[in-house]
């Protein structure tokens, strides 16, 4: 049985009474997740062992390996000695371009494009997703401050990331916490896609900066806003703006920064023409 947290012995040092305390706290795990096709594995990444069956869909549909759920014929996990693999049978055989996405190393938590060989792949531009909705900043901000109740092992731990949907007049529907931001975002398009959500319908919303790897998932999903507590990086900016995505970072207590496609926003949108 997986398990998301273990107690961890610790010493305890504060500036104040009592100043140095042993006690224990909870710490997130981390484990190699290998993802094995038709017998042949792929790629293996650090992961939280929570929701396995969403990061095995979520993960095939962002490598573009499965264009639905249903093109997973039948999936095991397997608990083995070093880590987990999910082996998956699919519906057709795999395209040549499976053979040739191959990651050749492990992806670390903090990485989501370990193991890509084409510079080309890594920078490519996403697909451009649909009109979206409208959404007030009233609404933005409620719903990030919405999100940290949601995340249980986050309490716990305070080392996971989270990515969740939201839609308006339902809120967040969906949370998948993860130790790495690439991950929780692939769970959470599994959950999406197990779910019958369409990305078009609800905003994507992010504990973590947003890399362009980050816009590349979301834009898979299908996604035209996203949110996220930090700021984004120049090509996040620039796949966003290809994408025709809204992409709102530094999402904090005091507000937040609208940085593309600001026409969504009723309450900023005004301000800007719409690139």
């Amino acid at each position: 049985m997986t398990v998301a947290f273990r107690e961890a012995d610790r010493i305890v040092w504060r500036n104040a009474a009592p100043g140095i305390v042993a006690d224990s706290r909870r710490v997130p795990e981390e484990t190699p997740v290998a993802f094995s096709y038709e017998g042949v594995s792929y790629a293996v990444m650090m992961a939280t062992p929570t929701d396995l069956e969403d990061f095995a869909v979520g993960f095939s549909l962002n490598e573009r390996i499965i264009g639905a759920p249903d093109d997973i014929e039948a999936l095991d996990i397997v608990t083995a000695e070093n880590g987990i693999v999910l082996r998956m049978e699919l519906a057709e055989t795999p395209a040549d371009g499976f053979w040739r996405r191959r990651r050749r190393i492990a992806g670390p938590s903090g990485c989501g494009l370990c193991g890509i060989e084409s510079l080309a792949e890594a920078s490519a531009h996403p697909a451009r997703v649909g009109a979206g909705f409208s959404v007030s900043a009233t609404e933005v901000f409620a719903a990030m401050q919405a999100l940290p109740a949601l995340q249980p092992v986050n309490r716990l731990t305070g080392a996971l990331h989270a990515a969740a949907f939201w839609t308006p007049g339902e809120g967040i529907v969906l949370v998948r916490e993860d130790v790495g931001r690439h991950n929780a975002l692939d769970k959470l398009a599994g959950a999406a896609a197990r779910a019958g959500r369409r990305g078009g319908d609800g905003a994507v919303l992010l504990t973590s900066r947003v890399s362009v790897e980050m816009v590349q998932k979301a834009a898979a999903l299908g996604a035209a806003v996203v949110v996220a507590v930090s700021a984004p990086t120049a090509l996040a900016l620039r796949a966003a703006e290809a994408a025709g995505i809204t992409l709102i970072g530094v999402a904090r207590r005091d507000g937040f920064e609208v940085f593309t496609h600001t026409h969504r926003i009723n309450d900023v949108g005004a301000l800007f023409q719409p690139a």
